[in-house]
């Protein structure tokens, strides 16, 4: 009797844990119904206004295909002036900055040898011309003693041998003295183009030595951007393109054509450098870095902005305006290209006129109500 009261205590205790259990379950599965509910009412209420400039439309555009591209600026025209003979820096007086004309004195180097040697070789071509003239009236003297037969004819050919030979001696003293004042002359340094000064690399006192570099001289006229470009993005580039650099320092953009393409490419690297004309302006300087786009030809496709295509899905999208909400929209990208000085990019899963949010909104979440103001698109 007492086991079958035992037994029917443990079914009452079970049977009220099983109770509980289930009226737990059932609590929280209420709960999360409501939550849900809840959620699904805060979506429905959530929404966000906009303003037009927010606002973009797809348009079929013509999208100009550009090549990224930079480098330093280089004056077409430079120069360094070096010393030709060796001796002491006399009259160095430009610096960084002056300008200077085409053929005007920079610099000097001191000339006291070679004037001595510039003297010394005229006395040498003088010893040689009298050598000549002795030679010459000896050969007049035995021509006639040959004629009237006192002499015989290998006396007049040692004289045509002497006086040949003296004939050498004083062209070659003549050739020595020609080259002492070639060295005289290169005493004196000029710029050998109108510039300004770019770098001066010695000093007024210094003995330099042949080859030593002086002043830098940079004509900033002309200049040009050396751009690199790989193999590759070579082929596309031809003489005559146009680009839109911007250089560092500068407040508005410049224009710039393709005038040379180097025919071999760098080694190691096999880079090939491509040279574009800058247009004139003032406060340019040789070094300054500068980039843009070179434009390499022209598509007609429908585009957005760039910036206003999402990346952070496995699949790129735009978040696009429908029925006053917003829809996340998987799209496939083209080509890119500039319009109107904006990068924009073909798409592919819009319609033509489409309305999009621009990359300035943000990430919106798909299906909130979207209000916008008045003229917007």
């Amino acid at each position: 009797m007492k086991r079958w009261l035992k037994w029917i205590v443990i079914g009452l205790v079970l049977a009220l844990l099983a109770g509980g259990v289930l009226r737990a379950l059932s609590a929280r599965k209420a709960q999360k119904e409501a939550l849900d509910a809840q959620q699904v009412t805060l979506k429905a209420q959530v929404s966000i206004e906009l303003t037009p400039t927010d606002l973009v439309q797809a348009k079929t555009l013509a999208l100009t295909q550009g090549l990224a591209i930079a480098g330093p600026l280089k004056a077409v025209n430079s120069a360094l002036v070096k010393a030709r003979v060796p001796g002491e820096l006399q009259g160095l007086t430009v610096r960084e900055g002056d300008f200077v004309k085409a053929g005007s004195i920079i610099a000097r180097v001191d000339s006291t040898e070679f004037q001595a040697r510039v003297r010394q070789a005229q006395q040498q071509a003088e010893s040689a011309k009298a050598q000549v003239d002795i030679a010459k009236r000896s050969f007049d003297n035995n021509r006639s003693l040959v004629e009237q037969g006192f002499i015989s004819k290998t006396a007049l050919d040692s004289s045509i041998a002497t006086l040949s030979s003296a004939e050498a001696n004083y062209r070659a003293a003549q050739a020595g003295a020609d080259v002492a004042v070639k060295s005289l002359d290169d005493t004196v340094l000029r710029a050998p183009i109108a510039g300004q000064v770019a770098q001066r690399l010695a000093q007024p006192g210094e003995r330099v030595a042949i080859d030593a570099r002086i002043v830098e001289i940079v004509d900033l006229s002309r200049l040009e951007l050396e751009a690199s470009l790989s193999a590759a993005d070579s082929l596309g580039v031809q003489v005559g393109q146009t680009a839109q650099l911007t250089i560092e320092g500068a407040t508005k953009p410049l224009s710039a054509k393709v005038v040379r393409i180097n025919p071999s490419a760098v080694a190691g690297s096999r880079a090939v450098l491509a040279y574009l004309a800058i247009e004139a302006s003032a406060g340019l300087r040789q070094g300054l870095f500068a980039q843009g786009t070179l434009a390499t030809g022209m598509s007609h496709a429908l585009a957005l902005p760039l910036s206003a295509v999402r990346t952070d899905k496995p699949q790129p999208y735009v978040q696009l305006l429908s029925n006053g909400q917003v829809v996340h929209q998987t799209v496939e990208l083209g080509a890119r290209g500039d319009s109107d000085g904006q990068t924009m990019v073909e798409v592919k899963g819009v319609t033509e006129n489409a309305t999009v949010l621009r990359g300035t909104v943000g990430s919106v979440r798909a299906g909130t109500l979207v209000k916008t103001t008045a003229g917007a698109k």
